[in-house]
């Protein structure tokens, strides 16, 4: 019998179980998908030569994270590697905002928008610069984050206190008015807030923003050599390397409860395989709570507010094997890993109106990614191994555009969104079309087929909007890995801090269930030194 299962092998349940390991439990990994990785997954299927990153591409977060520092992946040969340039965003009319890993290259594409923009930029860079180290261990430690928090309160006072703050919380329309004179800076700002599924008017859309393009200006949005798939099989070697074991194919169809606590979990084939001290769900919010656990051991009030999760926006997807390389009208976007795709912030609330409307974006706003750009051995010399994501919404009333879309998702409507998507790719790179050699749909069901986390496609385990964030995610009150089941803790991207690939979630509910089973006669002291003496806590974030 295993001390711990873990249902689910992306990234949140693999760095939970190492994690486990390291503290000398035995873990049991189950996943529904023939492979393990979630949403960090690659192959060869779009064609031979190429790799395609299925799902996410790009990690600012990873390279960011105590949590994946301290499992030392490179001991399993993970390796990163950067575009030139860290991020684009191309207007039609030519000028192009870019975002380098160097602060003067980021400085003096602002001031070619406007004068003193880069001083600007300079400045906010000059905030993150103070705030990074509390911001990020309040980032990536379960809510509230009490030391952090101090800490980093204590910072704000000291660097404007209130008038800070409402920096962080405002719109990124208006953070990007109030900042630059000129246009680049706005773009970088929203252009990295809709990485996340907030519109430019949205509250906290501008804090967002600017930590996202502050992680890239520190630490750039990296990939893993070879595929993205390279971070997972790292992870997975690692966990078996610690006497982890890990099953695919293998779907959980029921957490077993007894008098309260998690003590089993059932497959989809009839077995039942047992949690000696806990079960920990990398699975979305509304399965958990939905499905695998029977709505009798569930309070009634986390049952009502289950009805009122929001997930985030669904999404659509295209990849590419090109010919060549992206021909971009701007120039400056050929060496960036990642290029943002609209004309303009009020292109950006366009978009996301229509969204709000429950209408196919006309111009959908696209998230490119160059990843022969970003790692050389994705495609052969003088190629490109691009993709490209947009939003759709969930429920679909109509279509912006003249082609009648109705989220049926067809092989009809999926072509047709497709060549809409390239058209917008078009409008900033003129002949793109003419260099693509194969591309393959990933449309809103189909991402859902591949991970059922991903419910539409959405990639962020629920809205990034301020009401379901902090101690409202995953629903009001919570904020914490642990669940109203005893033993059974959430471990997905649903649990605070929510989406990107960091593992802060998974590395979460590791360390609640194994606080839960510290000795209880030990002194305060006597479980920081028992925590610090397990195997592995040191180097994994668990000492004091």
């Amino acid at each position: 019998m295993p001390d711990a299962v873990v249902i689910g092998a992306g990234p949140n349940g693999l760095v939970a179980a190492n994690l486990l390991a390291d503290a000398g439990w035995s873990v049991t990994v189950l996943e529904e998908q023939d492979e393990p990785g979630g949403a960090v997954r690659h192959d060869n299927g779009v064609d031979p030569d190429f790799t395609t990153d299925l799902f996410s591409s790009f990690y600012p977060l990873a390279a960011a994270s105590p949590v994946l520092a301290g499992l030392h992946l490179e001991r399993e040969g993970l390796r990163w590697s950067h575009a030139p340039r860290v991020l684009a965003h191309p207007l039609s009319d030519g000028r192009c905002a870019v975002l380098g890993r160097n602060l003067d290259d980021t400085a003096t594409s602002l001031d070619a928008f406007a004068a003193g923009d880069g001083a600007a930029w300079r400045e906010l860079h000059d905030v993150w610069e103070r705030l990074r180290p509390d911001l990020l261990d309040a980032l990536f430690t379960p809510f509230p984050p009490v030391r952090a928090g101090v800490r980093l309160a204590a910072r704000l006072r000291a660097g404007g206190g209130l008038r800070l703050a409402r920096s962080l919380v405002l719109p990124v329309r208006r953070l990007g008015e109030e900042e630059f004179r000129g246009e680049g800076g706005r773009l970088l700002l929203a252009g990295n807030a809709l990485h996340a599924d907030l519109a430019p008017e949205a509250a906290g859309s501008g804090g967002f923003g600017w930590l996202m393009s502050m992680l890239g200006q520190t630490y750039g949005f990296p990939v893993p050599v070879g595929g993205s798939g390279a971070l997972t099989a790292a992870l997975t070697q690692r966990l078996h390397k610690h006497g982890g074991v890990l099953r695919c194919r293998e779907r959980v169809s029921e957490v077993v409860v007894r008098q309260g606590r998690a003590v089993a979990v059932r497959t989809a084939e009839g077995e039942t395989v047992p949690a000696r001290r806990a079960v920990l769900a990398d699975v979305s919010v509304p399965a958990l709570y939905g499905t695998l656990v029977d709505s009798a051991h569930l309070p009634a009030q986390v049952l009502a507010d289950l009805r009122r999760f929001q997930w985030d926006f669904a999404t659509f997807k295209v990849d590419w094997a090109l010919d060549g390389p992206v021909p971009w009208q701007a120039d400056a976007a050929s060496a960036a890993g990642t290029v943002h795709l609209a004309d303009g912030v009020d292109e950006l609330t366009r978009f996301a109106a229509q969204i709000a409307m429950r209408q196919v974006p006309d111009r959908p706003f696209a998230l490119f990614g160059q990843m022969t750009t970003a790692d050389a051995t994705r495609s052969p010399e003088g190629t490109e191994a691009a993709w490209a994501y947009t939003h759709v919404p969930h429920r679909i009333a109509g279509d912006a555009g003249d082609e009648g879309l109705a989220g049926t998702w067809d092989a009809r409507e999926q072509e047709l969104m497709a060549d809409r998507v390239e058209r917008q790719v078009e409008r900033f790179a003129p002949g793109f079309r003419s260099l693509i050699r194969a591309r393959r749909i990933l449309a809103p069901p189909t991402l859902q087929s591949l991970n059922a986390n991903l419910y539409g496609g959405a990639i962020n385990g629920g809205t990034t909007a301020l009401h379901q964030q902090f101690v409202f995610r995953p629903l009001p009150g919570t904020g914490r890995p642990e669940t109203p089941v005893g033993n059974l803790f959430l471990a997905s991207a649903g649990a605070h801090p929510g989406g990107g690939v960091h593992g802060a979630p998974g590395a979460n509910a590791a360390r609640a269930a194994l606080r839960k089973h510290l000795p209880s006669g030990l002194t305060r002291a006597q479980r920081l030194l028992t925590r610090r003496n397990r195997k592995g806590e040191r180097d994994t974030g668990f000492g004091g």
